[in-house]
């Protein structure tokens, strides 16, 4: 007789690992305890208030929510922190794709962290036009920033908005400042109108450059030149430093050809290396001289209502847009005459004026 067949499939099931129940039981416990104590809008602000990160994230998602509920529990919460925000220094950050922003803002932010300041970490991803999805990677590139404590990092995905500054990047700044952040950097993502949506919700507005790139004066836009409270030419270092001590000698000059600013401030130019940590302390020192001449002369004061007014202008602006779209009428209104478009029955215009006719 030949040998007994092997009837057992080489498919089968294993059976897992035992879970270890005494594994990060104390990190469970930690997580259902603060799940517990979020469950409200008033234990959530409580929490926030105190600066803990989580409630603060948490805050964040509710507020860049699209849903209807999201927004109704967001604008309280938003509500409840106005009191205790105002109270920060908003930086805004802006530069060409690949001027080195991320490590420009790692450097920057270690040292305010360093000099005892508390930073927020606005920066807003570029969300792809066909898919939606954007990368959301600006906390692997600051790898050593994410790690202090004093410290928050929130990537943000642009979406439709303009520019693509986050559509609810004012709200986030309220909530970082209620959780007790006095510096909040913006970072934009340097390209198309962004950086007119942060200048207007910033302070101190900071232009990163690089030298030799071919952009030193005819390839820059003037509109961006004259909003810049600051120009810094960035990696100068090794072979790149005499360059880049020449951009910045063309920068100063024609700084000087543009009309007064509002506030006092004459805008400066320096280098820096932000790889190399070179430069960075020169940087600090102009946002405070600017910080110690504008709260002189009331001119921050003034500039901070001058947003507030404009915030609340763009909000006006959003909810009328949100509300026409979002409205039943108007939505099947809009199906039917993209299709009558489609088939070259109306125009564009015509489309319009006849979805503003609808009565709501």
């Amino acid at each position: 007789m030949g040998a007994k067949k092997n009837t057992t499939s080489a498919l089968q099931e294993k059976e897992g690992v035992a879970h270890l129940q005494h594994v990060n039981a104390k990190s469970a416990d930690y997580v259902k305890m603060q799940r517990k104590k979020l469950q409200s809008n008033e234990q959530l602000v409580k929490v926030l208030l105190s600066g803990d990160k989580t409630a603060l994230s948490r805050a964040i998602t509710l507020v860049e929510s699209t849903t209807q509920k999201h927004r109704l529990q967001a604008q309280k919460i938003i509500t409840a922190c106005l009191p205790y925000a105002n109270k920060s220094i908003r930086i805004g950050i802006t530069g060409v794709p690949g001027v080195g922003k991320s490590t420009f803002i790692e450097s920057f932010g270690s040292l305010l962290v360093a000099k005892g300041k508390k930073v927020a970490v606005l920066a807003v991803d570029p969300s792809s036009t066909i898919s939606g999805g954007s990368i959301l990677g600006d906390k692997t590139r600051m790898e050593e920033l994410v790690k202090e404590e004093n410290a928050f990092i929130r990537p943000s995905a642009s979406g439709a908005s303009l520019g693509g500054v986050a559509r609810k990047t004012r709200e986030t700044i309220i909530l970082c400042e209620a959780a007790g952040f006095d510096t909040i950097l913006i970072e934009t993502v340097g390209v198309g109108q962004s950086e007119t949506a942060v200048h207007s919700m910033t302070d101190f507005f900071l232009l990163l450059k690089l030298a030799g790139a071919g952009d030193e004066l005819q390839g820059i836009k003037r509109g961006i030149m004259e909003m810049a409270d600051a120009i810094i030419i960035n990696k100068a270092d090794g072979e790149n430093i005499k360059a880049a001590n020449q951009a910045k000698a063309e920068f100063n000059r024609t700084l000087h050809l543009f009309p007064a600013k509002e506030s006092g401030w004459i805008p400066k130019t320096a280098v820096c290396s932000a790889l190399k940590n070179q430069g960075i302390e020169d940087v600090l020192q102009i946002v405070e001289d600017y910080v110690a001449l504008t709260k002189s002369n009331d001119f921050f004061e003034i500039e901070r209502k001058a947003q507030n007014k404009f915030w609340l202008l763009q909000t006006i602006d959003e909810q009328l847009k949100s509300d026409f779209y979002n409205h039943p009428k108007i939505k099947e209104a809009l199906k039917k005459q993209l299709k009558a478009i489609e088939k070259n029955k109306t125009t564009p215009f015509e489309a319009a004026k006849n979805l503003f006719k609808i009565k709501k």
